[in-house]
């Protein structure tokens, strides 16, 4: 199921049986036909729509906590949130993605989820990139097919990494990354002066591997 672009700042997905959206709970602006919303319960290993809503627990666990709702039934649904600009991206399954959890707005329910420790990817490293752009320590990781909505300051444009192409970002401006990417803080500051300094002249992010980053036109977080 793809979603459709409304305004710059809405999305509509439409909702069928055997094709649920999640999104994030006061995101919904509208209803068509005969909806239905229920909060996301569940743990790892269960719930009714697989890792997407057996994540849950888990991001509440480890910080990523942003309540999600459910929409089932016959009808469309408008989403959008405190006017943040919307982009969307198409998975073909091929590809996981990595955002945080307070950048998505919605997705199919159908999707998987899981909760990615930073360190993960990059080691070290990794878990202090996290504290630069302020995503602390722990990231949401989406695959699977299907459409994901993603929110922004100003709106977003993908750069694709690839080919030893590398792409150098402010974190601040990090929004997404689709792909086996690299992200590593790069300064020439010392790794404790680095923390907290969000500067994309004194920190940067460089993305490298194989994929598509997400950025937005600001560095303001939401």
């Amino acid at each position: 199921m793809a979603f459709t672009k409304v305004t710059s700042k809405v999305v509509l997905a439409e909702v069928r049986p055997g094709q649920e959206v999640l999104a994030r709970r006061g995101a919904m602006l509208a209803t068509t036909g005969t909806i239905a919303f229920s909060p996301v319960v569940g743990g790892p290993g269960g719930g009714a729509y697989g890792g997407g809503i057996a994540s849950a627990l888990a991001r509440g666990m480890q910080g990523e906590a942003v309540p999600l709702m459910v929409a089932e039934g016959h009808g469309s649904v408008h989403y959008g949130y405190h006017g943040h600009h919307v982009t969307i991206v198409d998975l073909d399954g091929s590809q996981p993605m990595s955002v945080e959890a307070d950048r998505l707005l919605a997705h199919d329910a159908s999707m998987s989820s899981s909760v990615v420790f930073l360190g993960q990817q990059g080691g070290l490293r990794g878990a202090v990139r996290g504290a630069v752009t302020g995503q602390g320590l722990f990231t949401t990781q989406l695959s699977g097919r299907g459409s994901v909505a993603v929110l922004s300051h100003g709106g977003t444009f993908a750069l694709r990494v690839g080919g030893g192409r590398q792409v150098v970002v402010d974190p601040q401006a990090y929004v997404a990354h689709v792909g086996n990417l690299r992200l590593d803080v790069a300064t020439a500051l010392s790794w404790r002066d680095a923390v907290g300094r969000g500067s994309g002249e004194g920190v940067q992010l460089k993305v490298s591997g194989e994929g598509t980053v997400y950025v937005q036109a600001s560095e303001e977080k939401l």
